[in-house]
């Protein structure tokens, strides 16, 4: 694996029962990632994405294959040490924020930092500059009701990297917002990238934006190639 290489699959496969019919979903896939590059995954739906999105992130087993995340082969790994791994070096987005009702933005993005061992100052102190660099530091003490899709969005993007994780993994990250919503949004995720040097893999079916990352892919026969986007 390169030196700047922070996320390898290599030989991913991946199969899902239905009664007797067997449904192959990844077959020998390759994909990495290197440090501070952004790649859109560009698919149909049911081709996929999400369940490479699962594997890549360590929430789901492949059937075959290996992943390697920041240097460490994670097939053989414990359950309690994929959790560590996953804890610290993976940021997830998802197309629904998924933020916790009955607490503030603030609390949201302090929340993986206390589970990770943070104490509140710490943690206090990094969400609001995270709020700060997002631009709605002052909403910080409003519950998600109170905010708009995008601020929502906004708040996830930042909960994602408040533990500064090696990959964020996004799924559909502006798939729920209006268009000019979703180009704000997706700038500042962009811009939140592009500073912190992680790597991201963001799952779209926004051709706008995908072509604003630095290269594409899409899912064919199960395999991981290349797109123009």
């Amino acid at each position: 694996m390169a030196s700047d290489t922070v996320l390898s699959l290599s030989g991913i496969d991946r199969h899902y029962g239905q009664g007797e019919t067997i449904l192959s979903i990844l077959k020998g896939a390759n994909f990495s990632l290197r440090s501070g590059e952004t790649v859109a995954l560009v698919a149909p739906s049911g081709t996929g994405k999400s369940t490479l999105l699962h594997i890549a992130g360590l929430l789901e087993h492949p059937d075959a294959g290996e992943v390697t995340l920041g240097g460490v082969a994670c097939q053989d790994l414990s359950d309690e040490r994929r959790t560590t791994m996953r804890r610290h070096s993976v940021g997830f987005v998802y197309q629904f924020h998924h933020l916790l009702p009955e607490f503030s933005a603030l609390e949201n993005i302090m929340m993986p930092q206390l589970i990770a061992g943070l104490s509140r100052e710490e943690a206090r102190e990094r969400a609001s500059q995270l709020l700060d660099y997002m631009r709605i530091g002052h909403r910080g003490e409003h519950r998600p009701a109170e905010l708009s899709g995008g601020e929502q969005q906004r708040v996830a993007i930042a909960r994602a990297v408040a533990n500064a994780p090696l990959v964020l993994l996004a799924d559909e990250p502006t798939g729920n917002l209006d268009p000019e919503t979703a180009s704000y949004v997706f700038s500042a995720l962009e811009a939140l990238v592009r500073q912190s040097g992680l790597a991201a893999l963001i799952a779209t079916h926004n051709h706008e934006l995908a072509r604003r990352m630095d290269r594409c892919v899409t899912l064919v026969d199960g395999q991981v190639v290349d797109f123009v986007a």
